[in-house]
């Protein structure tokens, strides 16, 4: 959650304020923003999905510039019959991943050593050490 609000704060209103004065239109800015978000969110996950990609690599920046695009431009308004999963929000991300993350976790070591500089006696490789690292994807079935 923390991420999601950092990426509607950040990226979408761009250190901006809310424009709604009453608490209804808070509300309903505050939806649109939220559903904005879920929206290119999918987007992201959907491109992922079809061309097996690492759905972390994908950028949210770069998905946002893609969909104010396709919104400003009125560019792909009209979808054919054929569905594409990947589309131009999902080609955009695809064309400009992220490089891979580092791995986030350290290895237990002593809180208080008796030196300040305890820790470079304890000759431990804070570099390379292993990590086991995965997403899970799920989805809804479809309704019968």
């Amino acid at each position: 959650m923390e991420s999601a609000y950092f990426a509607i704060k950040k990226t979408m209103l761009g250190r901006r304020v809310l424009r709604a004065r009453t608490m209804p239109g808070i509300a309903q800015e505050i939806y649109a923003l939220l559903t904005a978000y879920q929206v290119i969110r999918i987007a992201i996950a959907d491109a992922a999905e079809t061309a097996g990609a690492d759905p972390d690599r994908a950028s949210f920046s770069v998905a946002l510039q893609a969909a104010r695009d396709q919104v400003i431009q009125a560019a792909a308004v009209i979808a054919s019959t054929v569905i594409d999963l990947v589309g131009t929000i999902g080609r955009a991300v695809l064309g400009q991943p992220m490089p891979s993350r580092r791995l986030r976790v350290s290895p237990r070591a002593v809180k208080r050593p008796l030196s300040r500089y305890a820790y470079k006696s304890l000759r431990i490789d804070r570099r390379t050490y292993k990590a086991t690292i995965s997403i899970d994807i799920l989805t809804n079935p479809p309704s019968p």
